[in-house]
């Protein structure tokens, strides 16, 4: 059926592009519409949707991005496996600019973003205690180390909202906790995938170590999106290696994230 798909891809900063001679489809949601009309094109014998999160003029920052619009708009062209490559900053000195984090754990450090499809009529509470896809993230980080990648395939993922990078003692904090990368859209985007039972897997490009960990300058702006161009040419080519991978058969727990739920109202 035109305009459908399995698999989508949200991309992040310096990602606003992947599918070429796609269909662009304009999805409206009960939400508002999405970052940016939908492309969807072929991949390895699959139909992918492609949307660029923070619109293809970067015109949404972390905390206005329209997170729920997004996912439903995806879940409503049929897709049901995400993946969502992004920028992220490292805790760690043991994960340097280039790394690609698979990561199992994120932690919401988050104000006043919109969580939840269900906060009308019933309260509906999913299971997060494993926020990401288990098989996603095993498919993605073996086709990243087929593809010569320095890839780790566990790490927490704190979010901020900002757009502001951390200061130092915020930075150290994060750090103290154990945690491995901070990002500003990996959440609600996780949790609101869930709550459509979606599989969803990110892909935390490093692009700096953060403020707190190493002494010298801060984080830039121009320093995230220089290392990011660096490296988007071989994420993207990685992606669509990832997509060719995905089983169709989503054996996972992610398609019974809602089982025994009763909804309020109809999914997409």
């Amino acid at each position: 059926m035109p305009g459908r798909a399995s698999v989508a891809v949200i991309g992040g900063s310096g990602f606003y592009e992947l599918l070429s001679g796609g269909e662009e489809i304009k999805v409206e949601t009960p939400f508002g519409a999405p970052s940016d009309p939908i492309v969807v094109g072929e991949v390895a014998g699959q139909q992918v949707a492609f949307l660029p999160r923070h619109g293809r003029d970067h015109r949404f920052p972390p905390h206005k991005i329209p997170y729920r619009a997004n996912l439903w708009a995806l879940r409503s062209l049929g897709v049901r496996q995400v993946l969502a490559p992004s920028a992220v900053g490292s805790l760690t000195v043991d994960c340097q600019p280039g790394t690609l984090i698979i990561p199992d754990q994120l932690v919401d450090r988050t104000t006043g973003r919109a969580q939840t499809y269900y906060d009308a009529d019933r309260a509906v509470h999913v299971a997060f205690a494993d926020p990401y896809c288990p098989r996603g993230r095993v498919q993605a980080a073996a086709a990243a180390r087929a593809a010569g990648w320095a890839v780790e395939d566990s790490g927490t993922l704190v979010v901020i909202d900002g757009p502001r990078f951390s200061t130092r003692a915020e930075s150290r904090w994060y750090a103290a906790q154990g945690w491995t990368l901070v990002g500003m859209t990996g959440h609600p985007e996780a949790v609101l995938a869930r709550e459509l039972a979606l599989c969803y897997t990110s892909l935390s490009l490093v692009t700096d170590t953060d403020a707190g960990v190493m002494e010298g300058e801060g984080v830039t702006q121009a320093e995230v999106f220089a290392a990011f161009s660096e490296n988007v040419a071989r994420l993207r080519d990685l992606v669509l290696t990832i997509i060719a991978a995905l089983p169709s058969e989503r054996a996972c727990p992610c398609p019974d994230a809602l089982g025994g739920i009763t909804l309020p109202f109809e999914l997409p």
